[in-house]
């Protein structure tokens, strides 16, 4: 039985490698008739062309991509400096202030005697409870409201030119969008 097995198993690799021997005549045929052939004109390069020189007359008007460091009515006329929002400098930074934003969690809420409480779990995984009127995040982030699920902030975010404008943020329960 084995040896009957190998035998036609000779015979049909015997017949595949047969039918491999057509040879390459026919291709060697067609590389030599496409070298004979004239070769295509080649399109001339371009010239290239130096764009026109364009003066930037706008330098002094306000880029409309910030938004305006400060109206003129908030400005001091006495010192220059402006008289809108500013962080206070004195006051003594809360615990949360160390950790960014995005690096805390809303992980529930509590209620003690009428005050709504956030559970706010920061990177290392320990939960604190926040309260309007609280500090968080990196950019002086004042808590005004909480809620059920999510807590509201109020940052102050320096405009780049020594102001400093408010921008709303919002931690929403984890979980949740």
């Amino acid at each position: 039985m084995k040896q009957s097995s190998l035998i036609l198993l000779l015979i049909l690799a015997a017949a595949l490698l047969a039918g491999c021997e057509r040879g390459t005549r026919d291709l060697e045929r067609w590389v030599q008739e496409t070298l004979q052939r004239p070769g295509e004109p080649i399109d001339p390069i371009p010239p290239i062309r130096t764009p026109d020189v364009v003066a930037y007359d706008a330098y002094d008007l306000r880029d409309p991509f910030q938004r305006s460091r400060q109206r003129e009515e908030e400005i001091d006329p006495v010192t220059g400096e402006g008289t809108g929002v500013r962080p206070d400098p004195d006051r003594r930074r809360e615990y949360l202030e160390g950790f960014p934003l995005d690096t805390l969690a809303m992980v529930g809420t509590m209620r003690i005697e009428d005050l709504d409480w956030a559970l706010i779990r920061d990177n290392e995984g320990v939960v604190h409870r926040v309260r309007p009127g609280n500090y968080m995040g990196q950019n002086h982030g004042q808590v005004q409201r909480v809620t059920g699920d999510q807590v509201e902030l109020v940052e102050l975010v320096s405009d780049g030119t020594g102001g400093w404008i408010e921008r709303q943020v919002r931690i929403a329960l984890a979980g949740t969008n």
